[in-house]
């Protein structure tokens, strides 16, 4: 162990240089060094780990530098280690890490409103959001804190991305009616949280903030807009720094204009810790970002990850294939949230197998990662499926079928986690037609106005009836309680309600239905050809 810890704290050296200003190289120690991550999504041990940030951190305070620890959201969700204990770990690892602040993204509600807000008053660091309010158009957390080192204040402004009501679980932001008690300011020109940032920046320089910076869960995709990072950067003014999260992008250093042509740095760490950032303030004013990492060296956070070796790694099945959701031609790309992959199939063939329905449908974004060749664990299910969502079955029509295909279908050419993987059917998507889905200013959907880019739906061989009743089997995030707006759904006639946990179904189809193996029928990482897409011309 000594010799790990020696090993990273080698590869960290040269890049301590990177954190500090001239004066360091002098030996001043005036500067401000900011340390932020972003979609930890519970890698307390993957790339340089929770350890590695302490060392980073410890280091820095020992050569006399005022350290900030800042985290952009997303840390409680996506392992075991946060499902089975609904983040609370994950928040007494951060509070012993000595973080100050944070901002909800989208996955700290992934357990709950009740579970978030106890959560928050467990946190020894500030949750900050500007655009996250209550039904009275109260904010629900501070929009900003403000921390002052060295006789230097900074402020912090939360920014949480409106597309948590569909990302997270809608239900979870209605009362006992359906009606909506929490939102984000999701609007369609996104004025709404452009003026709510503005006007948080503005406070914080009222208050005497030297510097602002937007800590952010907003993310770069298309899919985001209108409240990608770049865009509220350039509908606004008075933002010194962004720290992004939620696109899982590596965005070291990117320079982009604000709404009177001034220059702000906008940053992102990546994913599970595979980067930790390092914003510095120097005693002259510069600011600068830089993100160090260690080549992939594991390290391994301690005493509750080992409570749950023995569970986690129990092998419950083996695989003959790569199960992927990465492009394997392109592993940054996510193609589980835009088209067919083989994990994507297994998991909707599990769906449809376990239940008897004559269709399923998984969304893409409830497929986190993939299952390499070999034994399965049962840590490798959960971290496929690390949401504990719960299997449902309802009727409902071919038109519905329809709509729901066509709303998984609207982002493309680009990635959406509402895009659908299916078993039971296939379907083809022309990217020729523009989508023409109508969504509610929750971005729930409303309708189809105007042509369908998908058609030549068959199921089980047979083109698609509108009007037959058919049976659907996926789980309740979507068929409940509205996940990534698929509002069809939610009134339609229960058959069974939440009777079996998502990677349960996966783990007893792989081994009552395939006999423990993943064979040969599942080699493609492309998939069966369920989906066809057509690229636009």
């Amino acid at each position: 162990m000594k010799r790990k810890f020696l090993a990273l704290f080698l590869t960290f050296v040269m890049a301590f240089t990177l954190c500090s200003g001239a004066a360091y190289a002098d030996g001043q120690s005036a500067d401000i060094v900011v340390l932020y991550t972003n979609d930890v999504h519970c890698g307390i041990d993957d790339n340089l780990g929770y350890q590695g940030l302490a060392l980073v951190k410890n280091t820095l305070e020992s050569q006399g530098k005022e350290v900030i620890l800042a985290d952009a959201g997303d840390a409680i969700q996506g392992g075991t280690i946060g499902t089975l204990s609904k983040g609370e770990y994950i928040v007494d690892i951060m509070n012993e890490l000595g973080y100050d602040v944070a901002t909800p993204g989208n996955h700290e509600f992934d357990y709950g409103m009740d579970q978030f807000l106890k959560l928050v008053k467990e946190a020894d660091f500030d949750y900050v959001s500007a655009n996250f309010y209550d039904k009275n158009g109260k904010t629900v957390l501070d929009p900003y804190t403000i921390i002052e080192r060295d006789g230097v204040k900074i402020a912090f402004v939360g920014i949480s991305t409106p597309r948590t009501i569909t990302s997270s679980t809608p239900k979870y932001f209605q009362d006992s009616n359906g009606e909506w008690i929490y939102s984000f300011g999701q609007d369609e020109t996104g004025e709404t949280v452009y003026t709510a940032v503005q006007e948080a920046v503005d406070a914080a320089r009222k208050d005497g903030a030297d510097y602002v910076i937007a800590l952010a869960h907003l993310g770069i995709e298309a899919d985001c807009s209108p409240w990608t990072s770049s865009e509220v950067i350039t509908n606004t003014t008075g933002i010194d720094v962004m720290l992004d999260g939620h696109s899982h992008s590596v965005i070291e250093k990117e320079l982009v204009k604000n709404k009177e042509g001034s220059e702000v740095i906008l940053t992102s760490t990546g994913t599970k810790l595979e980067n930790i950032g390092c914003l510095t303030i120097t005693a002259d004013g510069k600011l600068d970002t830089v993100l160090l990492n260690d080549g992939g060296m594991k390290n391994y956070i301690g005493e509750i990850q080992a409570e749950y070796d023995e569970l986690v790694n129990e092998v419950v099945a083996h695989s003959d294939v790569d199960l992927v959701i990465n492009d394997p031609a392109n592993p940054e790309q996510r193609i589980v949230r835009l088209s067919e992959t083989n994990l994507g199939d297994l998991c909707a063939d599990a769906y449809k197998a376990m239940s008897g329905a004559d269709v399923a449908f998984v969304n893409g974004g409830g497929i986190r990662t993939g299952i390499k060749a070999g034994d399965i664990t049962y840590g490798d299910i959960i971290s496929v499926h690390p949401f504990g969502n719960e299997m449902c079955v309802v009727e409902c029509t071919g038109q519905e079928i329809l709509d729901a295909l066509e709303l998984g279908a609207s982002a493309l050419p680009g990635e959406s986690g509402g895009f659908l993987q299916v078993a039971g059917l296939e379907y083809t998507v022309d990217l020729n037609v523009e989508s023409s889905v109508k969504r509610d200013k929750e971005n729930m959907f409303v309708s189809v106005d105007g042509d369908y880019r998908v058609k030549d739906v068959t199921v089980g061989g047979e083109p698609l009836d509108l009007e037959k009743t058919y049976t659907l089997a996926s789980h309740n995030y979507m068929l409940k309680n509205g996940g990534d707006g698929y509002t069809m759904f939610m009134d339609n006639t229960l058959l069974q309600d939440s009777v079996m946990i998502d990677n349960q179904v996966l783990i007893n189809y792989i081994v009552d239905k395939l006999g423990g193996t993943v064979g040969e029928e599942y080699s493609d990482p492309y998939g069966q050809g369920r989906i066809t897409i057509i690229e636009a011309e």
